[in-house]
């Protein structure tokens, strides 16, 4: 997920920048406010009465959602910028947590409701950005962990076999890459905490119990 951060407060758009990376996103922080090509969304900083003309700028160039941040709290110029194509307008000084669920609900409009954030349980997997949350804390995982994980969340309730996860993530049915499975099966349970959910089915594989 690309995000564009335009600001002349350089302090507010590190902020961004470091807040936004931690959490996956890819951002870039830049000046020009009509170089908007590629990217999912722009953080667009304003000053004064200049808000209104730069989301008409970006708009005759580009569709990607917009968010406004100022330093003035002026319901005026809130209605003024989400008339001229902003999507969304936080005031400044931003709460960086606001900010990314706000990104996030915005992502979800104009995206038409569409998600790559698969859910069984208190276990929430972002598939796009390869991050996973257990009850709202943060797993951090290694690449083999989670696609273990994505694929047992896909099939709540049911047995994953044994050969298809060797199948599908090592090519290998040997005894060695068992073993090697059964490695990061225990590195994943101890991750994700208690209570457990990925529930071993004797002889035949595991499944996550939500």
């Amino acid at each position: 997920m690309r995000v564009f951060v335009v600001d002349e407060d350089s302090q507010t758009a590190a902020e961004i920048e470091a807040a936004l990376a931690k959490s996956g996103y890819s951002v870039t922080v830049g000046s020009d406010r009509t170089a908007t090509l590629g990217y999912d969304v722009v953080f667009l900083g304003v000053r004064g009465d200049d808000g209104t003309e730069a989301c008409r700028e970006i708009r005759r160039v580009s569709d990607v959602p917009i968010i406004v941040l100022s330093a003035r709290d002026d319901r005026a110029e809130r209605v003024r910028g989400l008339r001229a194509g902003a999507d969304d307008y936080l005031v400044k000084p931003v709460c960086m947590e606001e900010l990314e669920a706000r990104l996030e609900a915005v992502l979800r409009r104009t995206r038409g409701g569409k998600t790559d954030v698969l859910q069984a349980g208190d276990i929430q997997i972002d598939a796009r950005r390869y991050l996973v949350w257990r009850d709202g804390r943060n797993v951090p995982l290694t690449p083999k962990e989670f696609a273990l994980l994505r694929r047992l969340v896909q099939t709540p309730g049911e047995v994953v076999t044994k050969q298809t996860l060797l199948l599908e993530n090592w090519k290998d049915l040997s005894r060695s890459a068992a073993r090697t499975l059964d490695v990061h099966i225990a590195h994943l349970r101890a991750k994700l905490g208690e209570p457990n959910v990925v529930e071993t089915v004797r002889g035949v594989g595991y499944r996550l119990v939500p």
